[in-house]
């Protein structure tokens, strides 16, 4: 994605007795709210084999993505992801990301 953006990478393990339902629920609805805030740009989630997710969000700016972090419904999802769900996680937050793209384009014949 070019162009300026805020970046948020959260790397996490689920605990072992998680409630998959539940917490499935809540990352729906936590996806529906996030597309819907402002500064909101892209959200992708990957599953490595050995379990640990690592979930991107890109927002215009730093602003949109404390606003963000501080959304009510968000902040109590976080309470019940501590409580509940994650066995750990790190977040990394980065303003200025280096940007660096390529997309391979079929040879004219």
């Amino acid at each position: 994605m070019a162009g300026t953006m805020f970046l948020v990478v959260f790397r996490n393990r689920k605990r072992a007795d998680i409630d998959a339902r539940a917490y499935a629920r809540d990352a729906e609805a936590m996806d529906a709210l996030a597309r819907r805030q402002p500064g909101f740009l892209a959200f992708k989630s990957y599953t490595s084999e050995d379990g640990e997710v690592v979930a991107l969000s890109e927002w215009a700016d730093e602003a949109s993505a404390r606003a963000w972090g501080r959304q009510a419904e968000h902040a109590l999802v976080q309470g019940e992801g501590r409580a509940r769900y994650y066995a750990s996680y790190t977040l990394f937050a980065c303003d200025a990301p280096r940007i660096h793209e390529f997309e391979w384009k079929e040879p004219l014949s």
